[in-house]
């Protein structure tokens, strides 16, 4: 790959995107109005992360600044040892090299995603799904434009204009070296992008998160948290999939009519086991597939526990690994359920909303990691690096 960027020059193309995101707002809200008109598929999530307006330029802005004013991930010192022979050895992070992130209908992937790679002193590859492609150029040409003026080559951001067998055809066989893919997207896209890929592959986005409310819950919190969680933003990976509640549930019944009836006002279909099947304005579930389900849709679960460990067994096995939350006011099941429940991201009395780089303290994030290598949860600027030793001697030679 081209030789490694300064800090400096990092920096500057990040704070050049910032201004012509900024100065280009127009052209990009047209591009995405043209995208949108030619979508013609009935997916929700999907059509809700293809869309950009000014809100989100704003957050495009913001994480680039953002980005621009963190501190070089690059050459931090991780281990230091002195061996008794007199030489020293370091640990320091290190870029990939090239990474392929691979991501369906959200254009501001264009920009955070990639920059956070960027400012990790990674090449970039981008191939975004078709439905985005007018969006995605205007963005990559405001990539261009700002490595340009920042005297570094247009090689650092490349956007891959191919189609699904193209793709596949250069997942088996890369044209130019890849070090890390990154899907962003469905299951379909992982699937896709891990059957084909032949590099490591950071596994991100499923959800299929779940809420346990917990017997000793407080009733009001509980059912704040599982209408924001579910509620918010149907399109994202950390919204709320299933709920499950504990038998002993005190005023159970009132609760659940409660809950059923604010979901009812957002037009959400409710899916009940048999516990709940008397339940008012709810179908049954059509059978154990739907517990493994992400639903990225007006769709929801409710099902009900005997009691924590039979939650906790269940969240293990059907959940996605992304996050997991239990509502209650003991704080020692709270600490059991954190401890042992599988998932990148686990919370006591919150909403699984939070589940983003952004609001971890990150500053942003490429992915949500839901595998346990090599970053696990939101991955941040400190996380996409690899790293390397460094041996420093004067004529040491091993006996």
């Amino acid at each position: 790959m081209s030789k490694q960027l300064h800090i400096t020059q990092r920096n500057q193309v990040l704070s050049l995107m910032a201004q012509f995101v900024t100065e280009e707002a127009t052209s990009l809200l047209a591009a995405n109005k043209k995208d949108l008109a030619a979508y013609q598929g009935n997916d929700i999530a999907m059509r809700d992360r293809l869309k950009v307006d000014q809100s989100k330029i704003s957050g495009m802005v913001e994480s680039l600044k953002k980005l621009a004013s963190e501190p070089d991930p690059l050459g931090v010192e991780r281990f230091t040892f002195t061996h008794e022979n007199g030489m020293h050895i370091s640990n320091k992070t290190a870029p990939f090299g090239t990474v392929l992130i691979i991501y369906e209908s959200r254009p501001d992937v264009t920009i955070e995603a990639a920059g956070i790679a960027f400012k990790s002193g990674n090449k970039i590859l981008l191939k975004g799904g078709k439905e985005s492609l007018g969006s995605n150029l205007v963005l990559v040409g405001l990539w261009h434009r700002a490595l340009a003026a920042a005297d570094c080559s247009l090689d650092w951001v490349q956007y891959l204009q191919f189609d699904r067998t193209q793709t596949q055809a250069f997942l088996q066989k890369p044209s130019q070296n890849v070090d890390l893919i990154i899907p962003r997207g469905g299951e379909r896209l992982i699937h896709f992008v891990k059957k084909h890929a032949t590099c490591p592959v950071i596994v991100s986005g499923r959800g299929n998160n779940f809420i346990y409310i917990d017997g000793e819950a407080d009733l009001e919190m509980a059912l704040d948290i599982i209408l924001n969680a579910k509620t918010t933003k149907i399109s994202a990976c950390n919204a709320l999939d299933k709920v499950l509640v504990a038998a002993d549930l005190p005023r159970k019944h009132e609760f659940l009519s409660r809950l059923v009836q604010e979901l009812g006002k957002k037009e959400m279909t409710i899916f009940v086991d048999d516990q709940f099947a008397n339940l008012e304005g709810t179908k049954s579930v059509p059978g154990e597939d739907i517990w493994y389900e992400e639903f990225l849709d007006y769709k929801i679960v409710l099902g009900q526990v005997p009691d924590l460990q039979v939650a906790i067994d269940k969240i293990n096995k059907y959940g996605g690994g992304h996050s997991a939350a239990i509502i209650t006011a003991n704080t020692e099941k709270a600490e059991i359920f954190m401890n042992t429940i599988d998932a990148a991201a686990v919370y006591h009395n919150a909403s699984t909303r939070f589940t983003d780089g952004g609001q971890f303290g990150l500053g942003g994030e490429l992915a949500i990691g839901t595998d346990k290598l090599h970053q696990r949860g939101p991955i941040g600027l400190q996380h996409l690096v690899t790293n390397k030793w460094y041996v420093k001697g004067n004529g040491q030679i091993r006996n």
